[in-house]
Parts: C-alpha cells; structure tokens; sequence
C-alpha cells in the first residue's frame, strides 16, 4: 500500500474547489471516512468529494466512476454517488479526484441490516437492475468477475493462514464450500455490470434495511456470482433464500455454488482487513471481521444449493 505525501485537510480540498470549481468552494467541508483506496469528505448537504489517498489504482478506479456511473444511476433503485465533477492533477494535488453526490445512511460494516424481508429484497431489487448485459468497452475487474480457478492459489493460502491465526472455527468446512465452488461449472452468459465489492462498508443502511450503495470503483463487467455472493455477508440470519428467490433471473445451480465460492473469498477479506484495522493499518477497520465470520458461519451451516 502506498499513500500520498500530502495531507488531505478540509483546508486542501477548498483550494482545489477554488482552483477548479470555484462554485463550490464556499460549501462546508467535514470529513466523512478514510477507505482502503479513497478518503471522502463531504461538501456541503449534498456533495462529496473523493481523493485517493492509498493505493496506486485509486487514480484509475474515480476516472472509471466518472466514466460509467452516470449513465447507470438512473435505472438503479438504491441511490448511488452520481459524479458530478471530475478534478485534474495539479501541483498542489498530483492526483485526479471527483465530486459527487452524497448518499445518506450508515455502512453496514456500523449498523448492519436487521430487517430480513426488506434487506433481501432491497439487495435483490438492486441487484437485478444492473445486472444487465454490459457494453463491449467496459471495464475487466482487477481480478473480479472471472473464474473462480484464478483465485485458488490466494485462497487457498488465506485459508491456511487464517487458521493458524485461529480466525477459523472450522476450516475444514470452509474449504469444502471453496472447493465446490471451484469446481462448479464456469459462467457461460454474456458479461453482466458488476458493482464488484459489495461488502458491508460499501452497502449503506436505514431503518433496518438497505437504502444506498457507494464505492464502484471495482465496477466491471463479468459472471454475475461475484456480486451475488454479498447475500452471505449483507444480510441477516435466515434472509439468503428469500434474496435468491427475488432475484432475476433466478439463479442456476452452478452460480450459486460459485457465489458461495466468492462469499468465502471476501469473507476471508473482511476478517484479514479487520485484524489489520485493530492493529491501526491504513483502511483496515475492525467493523469488518464480524461480518466475515458471519458470513462463513452461514455457509458452513446451510447446503451447496438451497432447496427448490
């Protein structure tokens, strides 16, 4: 992880919005969150603006959002953060940054949904309006949306490295439910729009249930399971066969044991950042293991294929 040399204040992000977008300069400027690629601070009621501020491909992921996000907010029925501004590189920040708009809510990782009948059926609502056939110039995951097979070596040593750790109850199941992932039938539809991370820092809650989704840098296109995987790590005890069966189309048997495939791949993800965050690395947060361990505990405990 690298960050950048220059300290992001409310005082930086004024000079830029005077430099380039004078108009809004005047706007009050809060901090919102420090993520794993981005800091966000929000402007004004409803604006924020995102500068990268850790990894390399932050530059790349706002340019991406800016690029695609406009013409899919529309037809989505969870608000999402519509760009509204793209800011250049300049000396006094060498880095591209965006304004958009401000979703309200709090990350799920904080305040996870509790209401199950409206929480599934709020993500499989979501879920099916972007899942469309995505256009032939869309953007390729960084390494999401393809074959799980591609993931087996890091999985694997997650795995490994999570049980000597002792994060894992009972690993050996867990690698069962990887294992037959792998092994299911690869997906052999068209490449759908991905929002590609949906894991609970990124998915925003109110009243119990879900009410705005942020975070598509990883947008791509590709097997629809990556995103369907969230359910596990989302939703509350008991509420994954009713997403399934609100989501359309309906999932196969093979997606579906492929996205219990990718749950296991993120879930290991949040326990990893979560341990990290306790011991004050950059982006890591300790509200993300609880979820992770949620998660495998579901997988581990129901069958392969829900009952038809």
């Amino acid at each position: 992880m690298t960050h950048t040399e220059i300290e992001i204040t409310a005082e930086l992000i004024r000079e830029l919005l005077h430099d380039q977008h004078p108009d809004l300069a005047d706007r009050p400027v809060t901090l919102g969150a420090r993520g794993w690629d981005n800091q966000l601070w929000r402007l004004g009621d409803d604006l924020a603006v995102r500068l990268p501020w850790a990894t390399e491909s932050a530059d790349t992921l706002l340019q991406k959002e800016h690029t695609w996000l406009p013409a899919l907010a529309p037809h989505l029925p969870l608000p999402v953060p519509v760009p509204q501004r793209l800011g250049r590189p300049s000396e006094r920040f060498p880095r591209p940054w965006i304004v958009t708009t401000w979703v309200q809510g709090e990350p799920a990782d904080r305040a996870p949904a509790t209401n199950a009948e409206a929480s599934a059926d709020a993500l499989a609502a979501f879920l099916t309006a972007l899942h469309r056939p995505a256009p032939a110039g869309a953007p390729s995951g960084r390494d999401r949306g393809g074959a799980l097979a591609d993931h087996a070596e890091g999985v694997v040593k997650g795995l490994a490295s999570a049980t000597e750790l002792g994060l894992l109850p009972d690993p050996d199941a867990v690698r069962a439910v990887w294992d037959d992932a792998v092994a299911a039938p690869e997906w052999a539809g068209p490449p759908l729009w991905l929002h590609a991370d949906l894991h609970p820092a990124n998915v925003l809650t109110a009243r119990g249930t879900f009410c705005g989704v942020i975070d598509f840098g990883d947008l791509c296109a590709g097997d629809p399971a990556w995103d369907l995987a969230a359910a596990w790590l989302l939703l509350p005890d008991g509420a994954v066969d009713r997403f399934y069966a609100a989501y359309e189309p309906t999932p196969d048997a093979a997606t579906l044991r492929r996205a219990r495939g990718c749950a296991v791949r993120q879930a290991l993800g949040c326990i990893f950042i979560g341990e990290a965050g306790v011991h004050g690395r950059p982006g890591g947060k300790p509200t993300w293991g609880p979820p992770g361990q949620a998660a495998l505990a579901r997988l581990v405990s129901t069958p392969a294929v829900p009952p038809s």
